[in-house]
């Protein structure tokens, strides 16, 4: 539920920008030759791949649209948390944001499959799904109608593992009575609980004070936001687990996407597949770096029994992948190479 403080300060901030960026109504930016500035939420720092695709991602577009178009990149969850940001953009208190496959799978169950183990054989696989319209562009506008949301794309968060307070988890029965920070959504309580650990759903934001505090005893997520993050200050242990290959999406809202002319939605899409490309790049090399600046500040990692992950994981796509459409979604995601 929204802090009504939040709520409000969010509104005022976009009212303030839209007002300083001049922004055109009815026919939009292109038509008018007025400038339109569209706000990003991203619960991200200045130093993760995200934003700085999205800062490259925003450059490219104003020098595009001869500056009809601009992105403002929000980072460090200054305009909410991902829970938030659905009915912002939604609502077009602010325009895009980027949002973990989770949160997407409240609006629509479909987004599950980007959340389940075994889905993806790599990060390449997964990209190449995420940017083919072909597989996914069904489910991609799937959202205009009901909620006022077109997704853009995907983003990969690479491999997800646990990291814990205590100890490596070299199976899953190390995790076992942990409490384990978790995204709110039926399939990683799920998987959590098929861990033998107790799912603790909690804001991305939280997370640090959470395992400081002792409300929860660790989390599970990618090398790159764990320490850009610097939970290994208060979660030293990294388990390689790798139980699934996570995706981020970059939704906007659909009525502000449609006010652009047919030649700055041209650039708006030529911008974002060179977005997607760098961010893959930038994944792969920060990574390393990650795991270095982690590894500096105390933090240990190590190779676990993923066997193991996985056999306890392995009844979660038949759990949630139950209507034909889904099945179907898989199969295409399996099949594309």
């Amino acid at each position: 539920m929204w802090k009504k403080f939040r709520v409000a300060a969010v509104a005022a901030t976009a009212i303030a920008s839209l007002v300083l960026a001049g922004c055109g109504n009815g026919g939009g930016a292109g038509a008018s030759g007025e400038s339109y500035t569209i706000k990003v939420a991203l619960n991200q720092t200045e130093t993760h791949p995200s934003f700085i695709a999205l800062d490259s991602f925003a450059k490219k577009l104003k020098e595009d649209t001869g500056g009809r178009w601009n992105l403002q990149v929000y980072p460090n969850s200054q305009l909410g948390d991902q829970k938030e940001y659905l009915q912002s953009v939604s609502t077009g208190v602010y325009d895009m944001a980027v949002v973990s496959a989770p949160q997407l799978e409240n609006l629509n169950k479909d987004f599950v499959i980007f959340s389940l183990p075994k889905v993806f054989d790599s990060i390449d696989h997964q990209m190449k799904v995420l940017s083919d319209k072909n597989v996914v562009g069904d489910v991609y506008k799937s959202l205009e109608t009901s909620n006022n949301i077109t997704v853009v794309g995907g983003l990969t968060q690479g491999a997800r593992s646990v990291y814990t307070k205590d100890k490596i988890a070299n199976t899953p029965a190390d995790l076992a009575g942990k409490k384990i920070r978790v995204q709110e959504s039926p399939v990683f309580l799920s998987m959590v609980k098929a861990l033998g650990a107790s799912p603790t759903p909690m804001a991305y934001s939280e997370v640090y004070t959470g395992l400081q505090s002792g409300v929860i005893d660790g989390a599970e997520n990618n090398e790159i936001s764990y320490a850009t993050q610097k939970h290994y200050e208060v979660a030293k242990y990294f388990s390689y687990s790798r139980h699934l290959i996570g995706a981020d999406f970059l939704i906007i809202n659909t009525k502000t996407l449609n006010k652009m002319s047919s030649e700055d939605r041209a650039a708006f899409d030529k911008g974002w597949d060179a977005t997607w490309k760098q961010h893959t790049e930038l994944w792969k090399t920060d990574t390393e770096k990650a795991i270095k600046t982690a590894t500096d500040g105390g933090a240990k990692f190590q190779e676990v029994d993923v066997d193991a992950y996985a056999k306890a994981l392995e009844p979660l796509q038949n759990e949630f992948l139950k209507t034909e459409p889904q099945k179907a979604l898989l199969e295409k995601i399996k099949a594309t190479k």
